[in-house]
């Protein structure tokens, strides 16, 4: 099971109003749970453990019911996109008093770690694939942010 599989079990559980469901294969046990809070709305509690036959593992993120749909960036064509490999929130640094892993400008190099995504409580250090120079950074400092959504724009080196 992807992490589009996986999306689209939680939103026919937000929209079904079926208050749990759990998936279990061969590599992973998955369950989803509507829950109604005292404020009497409603939120959604993922439960991933950690696949068993996988390199790395997966993991999806507590999010609202209904969320609005990442913006779409346009690219210049000389840039580079880097994406979110998950869902969760997004850091620019490893905690609030230490320095930033990338600014506009920064040098980055296949293996750099240029930030880190929150999910289900396990800090996720997303490092850099490519070789060039930050030229825009598109999410704020712990924000939420959905799988593939654009994360910095890089000129190639």
């Amino acid at each position: 099971m992807d992490i589009r599989e996986i999306q689209d079990l939680i939103k026919f559980v937000a929209k079904s109003g079926v208050s749990e469901v759990s998936l279990e294969t061969d590599d992973f046990k998955l369950t989803v749970k509507t829950e109604i809070n005292k404020a009497g709305k409603e939120t959604i509690v993922y439960q991933v453990p950690a696949e068993v036959h996988a390199p790395a593992p997966v993991a999806v993120a507590a999010a609202p019911a209904a969320t609005a749909p990442a913006p779409k960036v346009e690219a210049p064509s000389n840039t580079i996109t880097i994406k979110s490999p998950m869902i969760g929130t997004f850091y620019r640094s490893p905690g609030p008093d230490k320095a930033l892993f990338v600014n506009v400008g920064d040098e980055i190099a296949p293996g750099k770690v240029i930030c880190i995504i929150e999910a289900m409580k396990l800090f996720n250090e997303i490092e850099s694939d490519v070789k060039g120079r930050i030229v825009k950074i598109l999410v704020d400092d712990a924000t939420p942010v959905e799988y593939d959504q654009p994360l910095f724009l890089v000129e190639p080196a």
